[in-house]
């Protein structure tokens, strides 16, 4: 086990945030996790990321990831708290130059080639929240006891839960599904296929609770999530990451993935009207409610999502492959298999 929390409160806007690394049942720490919210400044950034390709391959891709987001955001610190800088803008040329790294590194090491990495960053100024992301860690709003996904998954999660929504799967086969995890976007210093980072921000309440995390939190279901969170809710974001973690520990899951989780409670700041509404948002959970239930956004004709098949892009000197919704039991039995780039990878 490995565990790190931290909290930091800010005079100026209450900030309270705290961090916590889990290696879970995983041989070695690929995620990577910091944050930076400085007493009397404004504005404060978290950066995460969950590096895929290997045991070394992986906590390199990470690191690199995150190192060069952090180094670049620093470096703009005072301009971003000044209100000076476009914020979607900087993050997205912040992410190319992260990615270019990988890049970079590839070239000089040829056997780390298929490493990579997803990202989650959030810029939190005032009280409205920003973030891009790459793959498929989750960032997290619990508001008046209900939990909601801000940001988009780039896996095949969100397609596989359609198919269990509408009858074509059941519930087990998606959860055990052997292409659940597979990213349809990463940092791994080629094209980066699909970046979710909104123009506009999400305006903040007081008592909202965020969470940045790797994917290995939902390990925990929503309702798990919901349930804790409402249990600390009143407390600092050092006990409401410490109850996440104890959670973890009591699922005692032998496939217990890395996690890597980020905490952050904003206690003042007035509405932005020309924020998002993250009200809209579709519920994964509610606090209240016992069932495993997950209500899903619709993003297009459901035929069209049955009838799927996954092309992942390849980079030039690689032909292009296809990657098909198996069944359930061809799932690998020793190690959670995921596909990227046409390529197959484990989490070790």
């Amino acid at each position: 086990m490995m565990s790190d929390l931290r909290s930091v409160q800010s005079d100026a806007l209450s900030f309270d945030v705290a961090t916590v690394a889990y290696k879970g049942a995983r041989e070695s720490q690929e995620d990577q996790l910091v944050s930076n919210f400085p007493l009397g400044q404004e504005t404060g950034f978290a950066v995460l990321a969950d590096g895929m390709g290997g045991h070394a391959s992986g906590a390199i891709a990470s690191a690199l990831v995150m190192s060069e987001v952090f180094t670049q955001l620093k470096m703009q610190e005072g301009q971003l708290d000044d209100g000076l800088l476009n914020i979607p803008e900087t993050l997205r040329a912040v992410t190319d130059a992260a990615n270019q790294r990988i890049a970079d590194h590839i070239k000089t090491d040829d056997e780390t080639h298929g490493m990579g990495s997803t990202l989650l960053t959030t810029v939190i100024r005032q009280n409205k929240l920003y973030w891009i992301s790459v793959g498929d860690s989750p960032l997290l709003l619990f508001r008046d006891g209900a939990l909601r996904q801000l940001n988009k998954d780039h896996s095949m999660a969100p397609q596989i839960d359609m198919m269990i929504k509408v009858g074509a799967m059941t519930e087990e086969a998606g959860r055990n599904h052997p292409d659940r995890n597979t990213l349809t976007s990463a940092m791994s210093g080629g094209v980066i296929d699909a970046i979710d980072c909104p123009s506009r921000p999400v305006a903040l309440q007081p008592d909202d609770i965020v969470i940045a995390a790797s994917d290995g939190l939902q390990f925990l279901s929503s309702a798990t999530i919901a349930k804790t969170l409402k249990q600390t809710q009143s407390g600092h974001c050092f006990e409401i990451a410490k109850a996440l973690l104890t959670a973890l520990q009591d699922l005692d899951n032998p496939d217990q993935d890395n996690a890597a989780i980020v905490v952050i409670k904003l206690n003042s700041g007035d509405q932005n009207a020309s924020a998002l509404d993250a009200d809209d948002l579709p519920v994964l959970a509610i606090a209240d409610d016992e069932s495993e239930e997950n209500p899903l956004e619709e993003t297009g004709p459901v035929a069209a999502k049955l009838m799927r098949v996954v092309q992942l892009k390849r980079d030039a000197d690689h032909p292009p492959a296809q990657t098909e919704v198996a069944d359930a039991e061809d799932a690998p039995d020793e190690k959670v298999a995921y596909w990227y780039r046409g390529q197959k990878y484990y989490k070790d």
